[in-house]
C-alpha cells in the first residue's frame, strides 16, 4: 500500500526536490501534493517539472477553516513534511495529523530554535556564539515553533574560518543526505 506525502514549503525547494527525486522510483512511497504559501516559489516550479500537483495557501483559509485538514484527508495523506515552510502549523491540522507531521531544522535543537529561527539567520547565530559544531534536527511538529519530538539529528564540525554562508553549505548536505531517509523511517516503521 503506497504511503502518501504532502510537502509544505515556502521557496527555493532543494529540499522538496530532494525528495521527489529520492522516492520517484519508489513503490511504497509517493509524493502526493506540495503546498506552498507563496504562489512565486520555485518550490511549485520543481513540482510541475515533477508532474505532481500543487495548492497554493492563502493565511485565512489555512488558518481559519478545515479546507486544508479536508483536502489533505481527501488525498489520503499518511505524512506531511515541512521543508522550508515558514508557517506555524494550526492547531486543527496538528490534530488532525498527530505525531504525522515532520518538519526539519537547520541547528541541534533545542539549541537556536523558535519564532523567527530560520536559515541565515540560525547560521550566523551559530558562527556568533563560536559553537564547534552544529547540525539538522528532523522532528514531529507540535503547536510550538521547533518543540515537537525529535526524531533524529545529524551533525557537522564547525572550524574556526568558516562562516554563515559556508555553515549553510554543510548544512544543506546534511539535509540532503539525511531528511529523505528519516522520513523514509517514519513512514515504513510507523
Amino acid at each position: 500500500m503506497t504511503k502518501n506525502i504532502a510537502i509544505f514549503a515556502s521557496g527555493e525547494g532543494t529540499n522538496a526536490q530532494n525528495m521527489m527525486d529520492y522516492f520517484k522510483s519508489s513503490d511504497q512511497i509517493k509524493i502526493a501534493l506540495i503546498v506552498s504559501n507563496k504562489p512565486t516559489a520555485n518550490v511549485l516550479n520543481r513540482a510541475k517539472a515533477n508532474n505532481v500537483p500543487t495548492l497554493i495557501l492563502d493565511k485565512k483559509t489555512f488558518f481559519e477553516s478545515n479546507t486544508i485538514v479536508n483536502h489533505l484527508k481527501d488525498l489520503k495523506i499518511d505524512l506531511i513534511v515541512l521543508a522550508g515552510f515558514l508557517w506555524i502549523i494550526p492547531e486543527n491540522l496538528i490534530n488532525a495529523f498527530p505525531d504525522k507531521i515532520v518538519n526539519i531544522h537547520p541547528s541541534l535543537l533545542p539549541k537556536y530554535g523558535g519564532k523567527g529561527m530560520y536559515g541565515m539567520k540560525v547560521h550566523e547565530a551559530v558562527i556568533e556564539a563560536k559553537e564547534k559544531q552544529s547540525g539538522i534536527s528532523i522532528h514531529f511538529v507540535n503547536e510550538k515553533y521547533d518543540e515537537g519530538e525529535i526524531i533524529e539529528q545529524h551533525t557537522c564540525s564547525i572550524s574556526e574560518n568558516d562562516t554563515a554562508e559556508i555553515l549553510a553549505q554543510k548544512i544543506h548536505q546534511l539535509e540532503q543526505d539525511h531528511f529523505p531517509k528519516a522520513i523514509e523511517k517514519v513512514l515504513l516503521v510507523k
